[in-house]
This record gives C-alpha cells, structure tokens and sequence, in this order.
C-alpha cells in the first residue's frame, strides 16, 4: 500500500481495466496520484509540451487568463508576481504585466532559470501545473516559502470526481503527463499545512489562497 504524498496518510487503489495504469487515493485527504510505473520520461513530456503552442493567437486561451485575472488576481493588492511554470507562451506573465504588476518567469523546460530564489512575491500563479508534479507538497512548500506575509498563491488545475468510476471516465486522466489530482479537501489539508488560508474557489478548476500572518497564527493557538 502506498502512502498519501501529501498527508502520508493511507491509500485506496484504484485500477484502470482499459489502460492497466494504477491510481493511489487518500483516505484522509482525498488526493489520488498514479502509480509511478506508468509516468512518462523527461523526454517524452517535454515532447508532449512542445506541442500545446499555447500563445496570444490562441484566443481562447488568451480569454480564459482574462477571465482568470478579472475574478481572481487581486489587482489592487500587489506589486510583484512569479508565473512557475508559465509555459514558452507567456500569455498569463504579459497579461499580469499589462495591469501594472512586475512578473517573473519560471519553467521547468522553457523558463529554467530559478529567478525566484533570493526573491519574495505578492502573488504566485501556477496554472495547469500541480498535476504535473510527483512532489506536489515539496514544491508547494517551496513556493510558499516566497510568499510575502499576506501574499496570495493562486493554483488552476481540475477538482477530480469524487466516485472512482467517473474518475476512470475523467478525460483530465488522458492527458500522459497528469500524474496528481486533486479535491477542495485535498487544498484544505494543503492549506493547513502551509499556513495558508483559503480565500475563494470556483468549485471545478480555480483556488486562490492567503499566506496566514505569524501574528494571525498566534493568536489563533492562543
């Protein structure tokens, strides 16, 4: 039996019968993640990325950040902004830039540089990410560890069904590279964690969430 990566916590297994492919589902906070005997290499994903073309002709892709910006990026709030794994198009970085807010880059395969390290933000995004990651708790980790005290951490990814049949049928578990899912339970165990506070979410795909103050968290354990 494989432990939770998230909350190490005990898991459920869940089988593919038309792929073979293995899944792992918490028992405490939901999250459910691929066996790693089925996870493609670096190549082959890098191969996999090479092919979205996601850019500024896309218009939809283009509207779908817009939108992302208008309901959840807290505009007024912020000065400074990390895009991790932002993807060669850039679309989301030049859209927050084009509302006044500083944005660095960070990609694994496009954007390699770590410009974040000796750096903190107001706002980190990540979209479409998390569910590439084997150590989403590790990275999540660290990405906080550059929020400033009351900065945001913004995260898109696919809330998965709750029923394991309909997870099997989840088109978002075709996608080779997708190898973590997760549920608004499996965010409420990662804010806790983090010393996050969870500001709003959408219920399918979009959560923002607040870096507690060491203040706040005092004279909550007080």
């Amino acid at each position: 039996m494989k432990l939770c990566k998230i909350c190490s916590a005990s898991t459920a297994l869940i089988e593919n019968q038309k792929t073979d492919k293995l899944y792992h589902r918490c028992t405490e906070c939901d999250y459910i993640f691929m066996d790693e005997r089925f996870f493609v290499d670096e190549t082959r994903e890098r191969l996999h990325y090479d092919k979205h073309h996601n850019n500024f002709a896309c218009h939809g892709y283009v509207e779908m950040f817009e939108a992302l910006i208008d309901e959840f990026v807290p505009l007024g709030e912020i000065e400074d902004a990390l895009d991790f794994g932002c993807g060669e198009g850039e679309v989301l970085p030049i859209l927050i830039e084009r509302n006044g807010v500083r944005c660095d880059r960070y990609d694994l395969f496009y954007f390699p540089q770590k410009v974040y390290k000796d750096k903190s933000y107001d706002l980190i995004v990540s979209t479409e990410v998390i569910e590439h990651l084997e150590s989403p708790l590790e990275v999540l980790q660290e990405l906080s560890s550059h929020l400033k005290e009351g900065a945001y951490l913004l995260l898109m990814t696919r809330f998965h069904p709750q029923n394991d049949e309909k997870f099997l049928e989840w088109f978002y578990i075709r996608d080779v590279t997708h190898i973590g899912f997760f549920s608004l339970k499996t965010f409420e165990h990662l804010a806790s964690k983090l010393s996050l506070e969870i500001v709003k979410h959408n219920s399918k795909n979009t959560i923002l969430f607040k870096k507690v103050s060491r203040t706040s968290e005092l004279v909550k354990s007080t």
